[in-house]
């Protein structure tokens, strides 16, 4: 029997600290949270200054009697969940659940796993800080009332099974509004003028500083061009330099390691609790940029060594964020010696991230040499410029340079380089003059890392809401993360060499987007309702000011309850006042136009399985229906583009004497054929498919579907032996199973199966029968 236990959240995380504590400590989990309010409207009584009620979650009720019989076995009990709200709150509610009194229970926290953190925690106690309860309390309350009240109005009014949050909600909005900035962009188009010189068997670019509002301008500038002589008037060199990034907050982790790994914002957050529970890195939900004195002293140490003193330049970051906790730290390696970790690829790369920015903050600036020149035109006034960075001493660039989101302004941008030896009134021969039409672009859609980065911006969300109101949005099919191809798009480019000149038309892709966030139709008519009928709950300034006074309350300068009554007030009577709107007033449907066949109105709006296209009103018995494809939306759709929605379902062709029908489903774009359907991808569009097409889809699915099915039995048709995405497996009913790695799927019994089935009980269904 151990003296002292010490309950944490995550089973990798006891198991590190475990390691740390001699034969007198035992180091229990409780997965997570233990208690949580219950569904229903009895989970916080409103006029009871908004009490809440917990309960035990199902799923932690055996976990809790685990804890309950260790706690009877122990002398002193140590809460030593995370350090922030979410942590304080599950001390209060394992306290609370296991009865535990203030003398034989203990608060320890820590920043980090290592064993003079571990220690340190325990030899310095604390209780628990109920003002972080209590945030953490107002925010779940809050956003349970919310929740609670707004879906409901979402299903009467808009579509059932839709749900609001005060956060997530806010983040649509963002995405939204972006996509409608994009829509109503008028893109404009320039020409600009670029060139190419030959200086000793070496290139130079430059370009003209100003560009041309129409082609006829472009063209009389180069045509003027045409046999001038080019020289360097004037030089002008600059010392210049570059400061290191301040190390890692969960932000600014999120971001860099969506632009450099391509991680996920969920990805990046699960790879780094891993990294933190095993030891390798302090916690990684944090807004603050600093750095303990004794981890600069590492850091130092460690760059002395490695690169020399003179790559050393200490550094004290200070946080911009007004709710960050500066006694926190931001996110750094435990060990500044390690400069890789064990474990798989991910951990290992994101580990190297860390390592890097948190090194890199603590090393002396890097020192550039600008280098501007300036190129005369012996035709004209005007001038050619060109630009070039000479780095004189490494510094910080010799571990790390931050990414960033910017995108080049358009596609002919010059990166600053290199220059060739130049002297002024040097002549240059000219290689080529272009002058390209370009064209202007709308604000990017956002991507997981830059959304992240407004919020914080905008002081929405705080370092542990960021990723699951990312992940939220997205399950809810509010936001669709995928790449999507862009348009043909045609430009003119005009060229001098040789004395000639010449035009030609030219044609590109343009508006193609990689892993960027788009709304769906659902999310704009959603959004739509809320900015009208609950303007306070989506409105970014309130949103914000809603976060500052959880920082209140967790700095015990605001009661929560008050809080809580202030905003639930006028919210609640809105609510009341809303549930009065009609539906029919709901802005989810548009009438496009009238059909020419028919002579009848042709109306976008939200269908039970999607957005829709329909000939005909509601009352119509003959009104005919067409899914829109992806990418388009009910508030804008055309009515040409409506009409050809109506060519589908269409007749492809016949294969086996068996038509083949290509159309748009709840799931997208399919094939039906003889009674089953193929799935068509991005690259088929249902619209012009080919009978060839489609019949080679067909043989590909049906070579697939044999390829996945191993065996069956006859004792019991259920089970089933698959090839799957990570190998062989057993599936019965709706549960699937691993095979041992010692195991030949094809050469499996039934009894071995059902074997295999039998030791993982977790996933066992029903009783194995022959079939009659």
């Amino acid at each position: 029997m151990s003296k002292n236990l010490v309950i944490v959240e995550s089973p990798a995380k006891a198991k590190t600290i475990e390691g740390y504590l001699g034969k007198d400590f035992k180091v229990a989990s409780s997965y997570g949270h233990v208690r949580d309010l219950p569904k229903g409207d009895k989970a916080i009584d409103i006029q009871n200054k908004f009490k809440p009620t917990y309960e035990v979650t199902a799923d932690k009720k055996e976990v809790i009697k685990q804890l309950k019989k260790l706690v009877k076995e122990s002398e002193m009990i140590y809460l030593a969940s995370d350090d922030d709200r979410e942590g304080e709150a599950i001390s209060w509610h394992l306290k609370e659940v296991l009865k535990l009194k203030d003398d034989n229970s203990k608060r320890i926290v820590f920043r980090e796993i290592t064993k003079n953190a571990i220690t340190k925690a325990i030899e310095n106690p604390r209780t628990i800080d109920y003002d972080l309860v209590n945030a953490q309390q107002a925010r779940r309350i809050l956003d349970r009332l919310v929740g609670f009240e707004l879906s409901p109005i979402l299903w009467k009014k808009i579509k059932a099974g839709l749900s609001a949050g005060r956060v997530q909600s806010v983040a649509v909005r963002l995405i939204v509004e972006r996509e409608r900035e994009v829509e109503k962009f008028n893109t404009k188009s320039s020409f600009k003028i670029t060139a190419l010189f030959d200086v000793e068997g070496k290139t130079l670019s430059a370009e003209l500083p100003k560009k041309f509002d129409t082609q006829e301008e472009a063209e009389e500038f180069l045509k003027k061009c045409i046999g001038a002589d080019f020289s360097i008037k004037s030089l002008e060199k600059k010392p210049g330099k570059k400061t290191p990034a301040a190390p890692f907050t969960t932000s600014t982790l999120q971001q860099e390691a969506s632009r450099k790994l391509s991680f996920s914002v969920a990805q990046t957050m699960s790879v780094a609790q891993k990294l933190y529970e095993a030891g390798k890195i302090t916690y990684m939900r944090t807004d603050s940029t600093n750095l303990s004195d004794d981890a600069m002293t590492a850091a130092k140490n460690e760059i002395t060594s490695a690169y020399g003193s003179e790559f050393h330049k200490s550094r004290k970051y200070t946080t911009k964020s007004e709710g960050a906790q500066e006694a926190h730290e931001a996110i750094r390696p435990t060990d500044f010696s390690k400069h890789d970790t064990s474990g798989d690829r991910n951990e290992q790369r994101l580990y190297e991230l860390i390592w890097k920015r948190a090194i890199a903050s603590q090393m002396a600036d890097a020192i550039l040499e600008k280098t501007n020149v300036s190129i005369a035109i012996s035709t004209m006034p005007q001038t050619l410029s060109a630009s070039g960075e000479v780095i004189k001493f490494e510094g910080f660039l010799k571990v790390y340079l931050e990414s960033t989101d910017e995108e080049p302004d358009d596609e002919e941008s010059t990166e600053k380089g290199l220059l060739p030896p130049l002297t002024v009134g040097q002549n240059l021969g000219l290689i080529e003059m272009k002058g390209r039409e370009t064209f202007t672009r709308p604000a990017p859609r956002y991507t997981e890392a830059s959304l992240v980065k407004k919020l914080e911006e905008m002081g929405i969300g705080r370092p542990s809401t960021y990723a699951p109101t990312i992940s939220t949005i997205q399950k809810r099919n509010y936001v669709i993360k995928e790449s999507r191809d862009g348009n043909e798009r045609k430009y003119v480019e005009m060229k001098i060499a040789k004395g000639e000149f010449k035009k030609e038309n030219k044609t590109e892709i343009a508006g193609a987007d990689k892993n960027k966030l788009f709304p769906t139709n659902i999310a704009m008519v959603v959004n739509d309702f809320l900015v009208e009928h609950f303007p306070n709950v989506i409105d970014f300034t309130f949103t914000a000011r809603v976060e500052k006074e959880f920082d209140e309350i967790a700095h015990g300068n605001q009661n929560w309850e008050d809080m809580i009554q202030n905003f639930y007030g006028a919210f609640h009577t809105r609510v009341e006042e809303t549930a009065n709107v009609a539906r029919a007033d709901v802005n989810s449907s548009r009438e496009i136009g009238i059909d020419p066949k028919t002579g009848k109105m042709i109306i976008a709006r939200l269908g039970k399985f999607g957005p829709l296209v329909q000939i005909g009103d509601q009352e119509d018995e003959e009104k005919q229906f067409a899914s829109l494809k992806k990418g388009q939306f009910i508030e804008n759709i055309t009515l040409e583009d409506a009409l050809e929605l109506f060519k589908l379902p269409r007749d492809v062709g016949q294969f086996e004497d068996k038509k083949i029908v290509a159309a748009i489903g709840r799931f997208g774009p399919y094939l039906r054929h003889d009674s089953k359907f193929v799935s068509l991808g991005k690259e088929y569009d249902p619209l012009s498919i080919t009978e060839e097409e489609a019949i080679q889809l067909i043989k590909d699915k049906r070579k697939a579907d044999a390829e996945k099915h191993i065996k069956t039995f006859e004792e019991n048709e259920e089970i089933q032996i698959l090839n799957g995405r990570w190998g062989p497996y057993i599936k019965f009913g709706k549960n699937n199973f691993k095979i041992p790695k010692d195991k030949e799927a094809a050469e499996l019994s039934y009894a071995e199966t059902i074997e295999i089935i039998e030791n993982q009980p977790e996933k066992k269904k029903g009783r194995f029968t022959k079939k009659k």
